[in-house]
């Protein structure tokens, strides 16, 4: 009897395997879609605030359009979505958990060896104290437009150093190239 208890349970374990695969290939694609739209809706409100009132303008954005937009995607989805960096500029969302910390480490390491930055993504399904949980993150690269307000001292304008001094106090957000890995979207979806 109990060979048999055995037998079912390695068989039910072997058709579980594939379909939790599959799920979390799905659930990938899912985050990849939501990560994809956010980058594409946040691009566009900075390019835009740079167009209308120069790179000073875009901290507005970053500041308060991309918690809106992080925010509205959460709530359509019903999972948490959110920018993390192992560099922060603002301190009351942007820090990244022992998970996310990890994923960003490795994303530079991978960088490091030469893989394109803007193709690195993570996904997994990990246990927590509170449950079980699908965590998805997608590199952002820091591009051209980013360098007014993240790149090396010669970069960023006197105008962008006063605002930034004055909104983020404890910046270290800053240094950066372009290509480098400025940080990621960060989805976690309880399962």
């Amino acid at each position: 009897m109990r060979t048999k208890l055995v037998i079912a349970a390695l068989a039910a374990m072997s058709v579980a395997a594939p379909a939790a695969a599959q799920d979390v290939a799905k659930m990938t694609e899912e985050s990849r879609a939501v990560a994809g739209g956010f980058q594409q809706k946040l691009g566009g409100e900075l390019k835009q605030a740079i167009a209308q009132g120069g790179a000073d303008g875009a901290i507005g954005v970053c500041r308060n359009i991309a918690p809106q937009i992080a925010g509205d995607l959460s709530l359509k989805n019903g999972w948490h979505v959110s920018r993390v960096s192992l560099k922060t500029r603002n301190t009351m969302i942007g820090v990244p958990d022992a998970w996310e910390q990890k994923v960003l480490a490795e994303f530079d390491a991978r960088a490091a060896k030469g893989d394109d930055p803007a193709k690195l993504e993570f996904a997994e399904v990990v246990t927590e104290p509170a449950g079980q949980y699908f965590r998805y993150m997608k590199a952002l690269p820091v591009q051209t437009l980013c360098l007014s307000c993240h790149g090396g001292a010669a970069d960023v304008p006197p105008a962008v150093k006063t605002k930034l001094g004055t909104e983020y106090p404890h910046d270290r957000a800053t240094g950066y190239s372009a290509g480098q890995i400025r940080g990621a979207i960060t989805i976690k979806r309880p399962l």
